[in-house]
């Protein structure tokens, strides 16, 4: 329950990034041969809209989304002290008042090891969301 406020701080501004985002490249993938195909064979307009639009279209998505991941953890920092939720940000926030660079190198790399790994997880979502891209060996 006390998650509620904290949670929609962080999330909301970056849904609506990704709902514009998913719209716009909807509507560029909508108009493309391969959908026209679809409905030409008599496909319905659900299935044509989740399995060829939404599949195709999801990419720039995630992309965003890969990327937003450190906007994430610098708008935690705020988050965390405006709602006085203990966390690496409000660490972050109280080694810089108290000028405690161990602290804060270490909080550094914490977060750093987050973005890489997240952005690692987006590779691997690439590979299942669209079957052309393979992972390497």
């Amino acid at each position: 329950r006390h998650l509620v406020l904290p949670a929609l701080t962080l999330t909301l501004f970056h849904m609506a990034v990704y709902a514009r985002m998913t719209r716009a490249s909807m509507l560029e993938v909508r108009d493309q041969d391969f959908v026209r195909t679809a409905r030409a064979k008599g496909v319905g307009e659900g299935r044509i809209l989740r399995r060829h639009v939404l599949r195709n279209a999801i990419l720039p998505v995630v992309t965003i989304a890969g990327m937003k991941a450190g906007y994430l953890l610098g708008g935690s920092i705020v988050v965390e002290t405006v709602f006085a939720w203990p966390g690496i940000g409000r660490l972050a926030y109280e080694a810089v008042l108290q000028r405690d660079y161990n602290v804060l190198l270490g909080v550094f790399l914490v977060t750093s090891a987050v973005v890489i790994a997240v952005n690692l997880v987006t590779d691997v979502v690439y590979s299942l969301v669209d079957p052309r891209i393979e992972l390497g060996a």
